[in-house]
């Protein structure tokens, strides 16, 4: 007995299944006492579940599966009831039976005697024997039942902590949802299925960060559980993951397209209802991407497809579903290598700064800089910022790449002034992204301040696009702000966007930067001349001033001039050049004016 004993121990402490460790008890107890058979049965949440009874027929076991216990639910649901030893010596007989006897007495079994297995002081299960003549048990099969219900007892105990464990492991505490680490093993074990359909869908809960904002974060949690819940009504709650943050994802079986699709609308039908939020009503959505499994296609390629599905319905279909197809991922996929391209170069300081003179078209003396970020390769080739623009779309990307470019410019613009060099202004351009991203203000005046560089050197360009883009009063209020700390604002690329004139009563800027579009097509009989020339009245007019960007021929600039156009840059004059040459150019061809008390003094003496 005690190295049968030893032996169960063992694996238990290996480990192995419950299943498996209990069904050789039972079998190792069964050679001992012929003429029985074994039988432990689980018990939870008042209900009976078959672990192992080797000698039994499986029919047997399924039917008592799932079997509430109570006094009159056989010798086993009675002792996981009364939590004390039920034998009974005859089940033909027996009212505890009189439901069951129906399953047993074809099998030739005449008494049964059950023991109730407990945890602390809960009953977790049950052990019983099953004997094939009326009679119940003897003293010798009482000492062998009492240590098999302790070594069940060891048993199950260590199984409930694993399992304990597991559910901290793979179940996310917010939603009780299975977590990002269980939706990686399953999706693993999706490309072990031996060609199996399947697909995946992910979802973005919309408008988190809002909740999260207005309502505070309690608000924003009810929410996620409240998406949760009615996910896993939707769809059954082991296939449905919360992956973090507003994040959900879902594996199905699916054989076609329209079968994933039919089960993301019954997601987005189910969660848009209106729901109360830490005591504020919201109207939950979410946007979903969906992939279908290929034929030979892996996991991790299926999810990736899902990926840009769900990237592109962001952007295009908000609460709505967007399945995959060929072709879709191709732009997505160049945004993407372009976000990388750029997160690696920032991290290893292959970012510059390049400048590209602004000069008077009269003079050609230099008044100023536009900074143009550039990209090293790690091969030493310069890539201009027009190839990896599309990085500047991600918000993490353009913000960390304007303080990249503002510490560049600032540490060049205070090496020029500490040079005595004639500096007037800097030029930086910013992306809509950037005016999404907190404190704005504070981190262009902070690097500034830091450097030593005053404001009023620096000037701000952006787009007409970002300028007035879709009715957000963000960038215009940035505007207004910044301007009011002594920096310059200049609308660049105008005439490409949609902006008027009129805009800029009410949100005003210092330049206007006019496109290369229109440089290119001065020549008449082109209207192209008729604008820039309105645009230089109006201008003027407003005290804004103008400069012509894309000058490439001596024509267009006599053109411009002839136009009243004073300022500009383009290749005619200087490409971009980095700040070794760009500070030669300064010592050489910088405007150099008289200084404000000179001019002051003029003035007095009516010069």
């Amino acid at each position: 007995m005690l190295q049968f004993q030893n032996a169960i121990l063992e694996m238990i402490a290996r480990g192995e299944e419950l299943s498996a460790t209990i069904e050789r008890l039972c079998r190792q107890v069964e050679t001992r006492i012929p003429g029985i058979a074994c039988s432990v049965l689980a018990v939870k949440d008042g209900r009976l579940f078959p672990i192992a009874g080797p000698s039994l027929p499986e029919q047997y076991s399924r039917a008592l599966t799932g079997i509430a216990i109570g006094p009159l639910v056989g010798s086993c649901g009675a002792a996981a009831y009364h939590g004390a030893d039920v034998a009974v010596t005859d089940i033909d007989r027996d009212g505890r039976w009189q439901h069951y006897r129906h399953l047993v007495t074809p099998l030739g079994f005449k008494a049964c005697w059950s023991t109730p297995i407990f945890a602390g002081n809960r009953v977790v299960a049950t052990f019983a024997f099953y004997f094939r003549e009326s009679r119940g048990p003897s003293d010798a099969e009482r000492e062998i039942v009492d240590a098999c219900v302790h070594l069940c007892a060891i048993a199950i105990e260590r199984e409930e902590r694993v399992s304990e464990r597991e559910q901290l492991t793979y179940t996310d505490a917010l939603t009780g949802l299975p977590n990002r680490a269980r939706f990686n093993m399953m999706l693993a074990e999706q490309g072990k299925g031996g060609g199996k359909s399947w697909g995946l869908l992910l979802a973005d809960v919309d408008n988190l960060k809002l909740v999260n904002d207005t309502f505070g974060h309690a608000a924003g949690d009810a929410l996620i559980q409240t998406v949760a819940r009615r996910m896993a009504v939707a769809i059954a709650s082991e296939k449905i993951f919360r992956l973090g943050g507003d994040e959900f994802a879902a594996i199905l079986d699916a054989t076609e397209m329209a079968a994933l699709g039919r089960h993301a609308d019954a997601l987005i039908r189910e969660t848009k209802r209106p729901a109360q939020c830490d005591g504020h009503v919201v109207f939950p959505a979410v946007t979903i991407g969906g992939a279908l499994a290929g034929q030979d296609m892996t996991p991790g390629e299926v999810q990736h497809n899902a990926d840009i599905a769900l990237y592109h319905g962001k952007e295009r279909n908000r609460g709505e579903y967007t399945s995959y197809f060929k072709g879709l991922g191709t732009a997505l996929t160049r945004r993407f290598r372009a976000i990388r391209d750029v997160g690696v170069a920032l991290s290893e300081n292959r970012i510059e700064a390049h400048y590209q003179p602004i000069v008077r078209l009269d003079t050609r003396e230099i008044v100023g800089f536009e900074a143009l970020a550039r990209m090293r390769t790690s091969g030493g080739e310069l890539i201009s910022a027009a190839h990896f623009h599309e990085a500047t779309l991600d918000g993490h990307i353009a913000a960390q790449l304007t303080d990249r470019m503002i510490a560049l410019v600032s540490a060049d613009m205070r090496r020029w002034l500490d040079m005595g060099l004639p500096l007037q202004h800097v030029g930086i351009n910013l992306s809509a992204a950037d005016f999404r991203v907190d404190d704005l203000q504070g981190r262009l005046c902070e690097a500034f301040m830091a450097a030593g560089v005053p404001l009023d050197h620096l000037i701000i360009e952006v787009t007409e696009s970002v300028y007035l883009g879709k009715g957000d009063h963000v960038v215009a209020d940035e505007i207004k702000a910044l301007r009011s700390k002594g920096l310059k604002v200049a609308l660049d690329d105008f005439g490409t966007g949609f902006a008027s004139l009129t805009h800029l009563l009410t949100v005003p800027v210092d330049i206007i930067k006019i496109d290369k579009s229109f440089i290119d097509r001065l020549a008449p009989p082109d209207a192209a001349a008729v604008i820039v020339e309105g645009v230089m009245a109006i201008a003027t007019k407003l005290g804004i001033r103008v400069v012509a960007e894309g000058i490439e021929t001596e024509r267009q600039a006599e053109h411009l001039q002839a136009l009243g156009c004073m300022l500009g840059q383009g290749y005619l004059y200087s490409k971009a050049v980095d700040r070794h040459t760009a500070t030669d150019l300064l010592a050489t061809s910088a405007q150099r004016l008289e200084p404000e008390q000179a001019i002051s003094d003029r003035v007095k003496a009516g010069a």
